[in-house]
């Protein structure tokens, strides 16, 4: 089922294996590809589903902004769409995160258990937010290359950059092959979305905190300090890894969530 009508638009989603279902979010500019290392691991036990978010990947859209709740709404239409009405492991990384809290606040019935990868709970700054904005626009007339080169300086730790150049340069192609426009309603809606970090002592279900040991957007002392305020939260810090951890050691982050899984 490569695409399924979600909200007005053709969702673009890998949908493989027999089992409980597991959703993973992906990160902004991304798309499902940052997640293959944990699609070959856990379709052999679970029913993976993984979308490309509205406007990225193979998910085209002509929105101006995307913020997080729209993003969380599209996710669980997905989940209607392709008859899941049972709880689910729901996984985001980074933007995918914040779509997870999202979901927390507007479907919170969906959500069996939860995994944050290398995201925030705090919202931009106001100048991190007209950052953002300024981005967006950029974006517009110069194409996603400027998102490239802002981020990709940032997003790995130092021995994937050092020693695993075809880590770095496959999530290069797949910024620079995103769309303008979604890169830009993306952005936008990164920059509007709210402080979560009221909410993280309801959050009810087992909760998996997963962060690379050199992550500079979202560092490990951040998450470990929200992980605290979460009742049944579990911290796992990826050795060497930055703030791609799924893609950088693919290993150690299924081994984490299949050892978590099993409690």
């Amino acid at each position: 089922m490569p695409f399924v009508d979600v909200n007005g638009l053709r969702m673009h989603l890998i949908d493989e294996g027999d089992g409980p279902p597991f959703v993973f979010l992906h990160g902004f500019p991304l798309d499902h590809s940052m997640w293959d290392g944990q699609r070959r691991e856990f379709r052999s036990s679970h029913r993976v589903l993984i979308p490309d978010q509205r406007g990225l990947g193979r998910t085209a859209s002509q929105d101006d902004i995307v913020t997080m709740d729209q993003f969380a709404d599209d996710c669980a239409a997905m989940l209607d769409a392709v008859g899941v009405a049972e709880p689910v492991t729901l996984c985001g990384l980074s933007m995918g995160g914040c779509v997870a809290f999202a979901m927390l606040r507007r479907h919170a019935a969906r959500i069996g258990r939860l995994i944050l990868c290398d995201c925030r709970a705090l919202p931009d700054t106001p100048e991190a937010a007209e950052n953002r904005r300024k981005l967006a626009d950029r974006v517009l007339v110069d194409g996603p290359r400027v998102v490239a080169e802002v981020m990709l300086p940032r997003l790995f730790g130092p021995a994937t950059n050092e020693r695993r150049p075809q880590v770095v340069d496959a999530v290069r192609n797949v910024i620079l092959a995103s769309s303008s426009r979604g890169v830009a309603a993306a952005q936008r809606g990164l920059g509007a979305r709210p402080d979560c970090t009221p909410e993280l002592a309801s959050i009810t279900v087992p909760t998996l905190i997963l962060v690379g040991e050199h992550d500079l957007i979202s560092p490990p002392a951040e998450m470990q300090q929200f992980a605290a305020a979460i009742p049944q939260a579990t911290v796992k810090i990826i050795p060497g890894a930055g703030h791609m951890a799924p893609q950088e050691d693919p290993a150690a982050v299924n081994a984490a969530i299949r050892e978590w899984l099993s409690r």
